[in-house]
């Protein structure tokens, strides 16, 4: 069997046969190990209100986790896209993975002058700092980043692992800099060995929004120094990391049913504009796990109301757009319907290209934050079933909601490790591997076809109408390149 051809029934596709599956999986962990992992796989069963998988737990040690670190959660995912601020990598230069262009958050501006999301800076820990502490080069280097780039807006201090070990006081260094510059600067402990995941980055980089940004533009705003005439329709993009142009596309859409997006953050996102949220009447937040925090603070300080809206695929496009109109007039809720009437041409168009290519492939996700579920409606509206998904760091708050998405008999794996998803694979044969940047390659040599969900494979937006577009053409080129054609699959071999 090729690797495009779909699976049949035998080949572990009902819900029994993947319990099964799960079993053999298991079967080659410690009995310790075994008895932890197995709280972690599950077969989605219709009717029940979760994916009844346990999630949110520490990875057991060798078994190679996908997952991330506090820091990389804080740096790479939260604060790190915020484009006119400087973000330092306090601690040894090799953490600095994440301050290098990380990840494809696009951003308007001039970089090295008022924009620094590329640039990488580190206060690059030797031994001898380990020993006698990091404060005074880290006051030094804020003084250093003054005077190189005076546009910057402010700066976080991003703390690594050797940071909270030695006792480095960066609240103290960011109080007394902040005073002698005039501007905003976060410490944030964020050290890598905190919590389970990148998760719990994504939650202090939360707090810290809420504890040093969020009193400035109260206190601002207090003393009419805010500059911000607040309206009837603005809104704020939440969680949105602009990966290949995504808020933007986002953007466009909702500008087009009449609201005002005063901020979106952190894609593309300014300090500015982070202080302007307060302000909206309603926050729309796309990435729910790295956002919910600094959400539902501001729905319970100011009274701002947050929505989860998804813009993968024209049908939860059509259904975001008219839930989001929903909290507004009449003349908004109007505008929606004009624009969702406005690209049925255009959606059409697509599906008569691409569906008849793609129907009834099959695919397995694996990738972190909100894609394991959201991008599934993009996939059935191209004709693809989901067979597998999961994620690298979600909650059982995710798993609930993933319910939602899929169907009867799907294989649900958290924290899967590299061996589990490799075994479910080679059963269940799927026809396209949507996962990260650890995982493509692997799949590649197996001869499947693989999209990179993380960075969408330096492609995108995926996000709204134009997106989709973007979206099925991508699948296309994955699933029917005559490449595949020419390296045999291990189990093609073994037939």
């Amino acid at each position: 069997m090729s690797p495009t051809e779909s699976p049949t029934l035998t080949e572990a596709t009902s819900v029994a046969d993947k319990k099964e599956l799960i079993k053999e999986a298991l079967e080659a962990y410690p009995e310790k190990s075994r008895k932890k992992r197995e709280k972690h796989l599950n077969v989605y069963e219709e009717g029940k209100s979760d994916c009844g998988v346990k999630s949110n737990i520490k990875s057991i040690p060798g078994t190679m986790t996908t997952r991330g670190c506090a820091y990389a959660g804080s740096k790479g995912v939260v604060w790190g896209p915020i484009k006119d601020m400087v973000h330092i990598s306090h601690g040894p230069v090799g953490c600095g993975y994440y301050s290098w262009s990380g990840r494809r958050n696009y951003y308007i501006g001039t970089t090295g002058i008022d924009s620094f999301g590329t640039m990488q800076f580190t206060s690059d820990f030797q031994e001898r700092d380990i020993v006698f502490g990091g404060d005074k080069k880290l006051a030094k280097l804020i003084d250093e980043i003054e005077e190189l780039f005076p546009l910057n807006r402010g700066i976080s201090i991003q703390s690594e692992c050797p940071i909270g070990l030695i006792g480095d006081d960066i609240e103290a260094v960011a109080k007394k800099k902040s005073k002698e510059t005039g501007k905003t600067v976060v410490p944030v402990r964020c050290e890598g060995f905190r919590g389970v995941s990148q998760s719990l980055g994504h939650h202090i980089a939360n707090d810290t929004i809420r504890d040093w940004v969020f009193p400035k533009a109260d206190k601002a705003k207090k003393e009419g120094t805010l500059g911000f005439e607040p309206g009837p329709y603005d809104v704020a993009i939440i969680g949105d990391y602009n990966i290949g142009g995504d808020a933007w596309s986002s953007r466009i859409l909702l500008e087009e049913i009449g609201l005002r997006v005063v901020a979106q953050w952190s894609g593309d996102g300014t300090l500015h504009e982070m202080m302007l949220t307060p302000s909206v009447k309603l926050n729309l937040v796309h990435c729910y796990r790295s956002m919910n925090y600094i959400s539902r603070h501001m729905e319970e300080a100011y009274g701002i109301p947050w929505l989860e809206y998804n813009f993968f695929g024209p049908t939860k496009i059509a259904a975001s757009l008219r839930e989001i109109a929903a909290k507004f007039d009449e003349t908004i809720q109007a505008k929606a319907e004009e624009v969702i009437a406005k690209y049925e041409a255009q959606t059409k168009a697509v599906l008569e290209k691409y569906r008849s290519r793609l129907e009834g492939k099959t695919v397995a996700l694996m990738v972190g934050g909100l894609r394991p579920r959201h991008v599934v409606p993009a996939f059935e509206d191209l004709g693809m079933k989901l067979i597998g998904t999961g994620y690298e760091f979600g909650h059982n708050d995710d798993y609930k909601r993933t319910s939602n998405y899929v169907e009867n008999g799907t294989l649900i794996y958290d924290d899967v490790s590299a061996y589990e998803f490799e075994h479910f694979v080679k059963a269940l044969k799927p026809d396209l591997i949507a996962s990260g940047i650890k995982e493509k390659y692997v799949f590649q040599k197996m001869a499947l076809p693989f999209r990179q969900m993380h960075s969408w494979d330096y492609s995108g937006p995926y996000h709204g109408y134009d997106g989709f577009a973007i979206f099925a053409r991508d699948m296309d080129l994955a699933l029917n390149s005559p490449t595949w054609s020419l390296i045999g699959a291990p189990w093609k071999k073994s037939e």
